[in-house]
């Protein structure tokens, strides 16, 4: 009996996963921001919504950041901060079982974002529209935080991958998803890895749940 066979169960009733991604300014939570937020809405039917947004960090983007994922100071400038796109990303996993890649990097970064903003009773506006793809539900005038970490039940497809095909030599986003046949269209930019993260998701529950 594997460690997902609840997820396995979750998603053959068809229960509302969320698949997301985030890119950052590096790897510290000290130090490093939030500049990218993707997430991919499904179930055992399909995609039901997506959520994408660049966030401004507010401290300059490292080159070397820049070049992996291709966000840049340009692209950032005019977006709006991480305390305002907070909001509307927990409204849309709400209910929903989240999935990442290396999870406790990602869920890290969020719960970072939610103790540094939402400390009072009141945190800021959250709606910046034009976020959601596939439309979303009605914004409040401004968000309350009922929690300083996320909620949602996580499922980590590095540690699901490693238990359903054991003895890779890489268990990297990238490589698992060209041994398995799953198209890449833009490597390190946070929707595209968070569909991806869902495709390894699904191959690996069909496979072994």
């Amino acid at each position: 009996m594997g460690d997902f066979e609840w997820a396995g169960e979750a998603f053959r009733e068809g229960a509302a996963f969320t698949a997301f991604d985030i890119e950052t300014t590096g790897l510290y939570l000290g130090t490093d921001r939030i500049v990218e937020l993707g997430a991919v809405k499904f179930d055992r039917l399909g995609v039901t919504s997506r959520f994408s947004v660049l966030i401004n960090p507010g401290i300059p983007m490292p080159p070397g950041a820049s070049r992996i994922n291709g966000i840049d100071d340009v692209m950032l400038k005019d977006k709006a901060p991480l305390e305002e796109a907070l909001p509307d990303f927990l409204r849309f996993i709400a209910g929903s079982i989240l999935v990442a890649h290396n999870a406790s990097f990602d869920c890290g970064f969020i719960n970072e974002g939610l103790k540094r903003y939402y400390k009072g009773d009141k945190a800021p506006c959250g709606s910046q529209g034009g976020l959601w793809e596939d439309g979303g539900p009605e914004q409040a005038d401004c968000f309350s935080s009922p929690f300083r970490e996320l909620p949602n039940r996580i499922v980590d497809t590095l540690a699901l991958a490693r238990e359903v095909f054991p003895g890779r030599t890489s268990y990297k986003l990238q490589a698992l998803a060209g041994e398995f046949g799953i198209d890449i269209k833009e490597a390190h930019r946070a929707m595209d890895d968070a569909r991806v993260c869902m495709e390894l998701f699904t191959a690996c529950i069909k496979k072994e749940y």
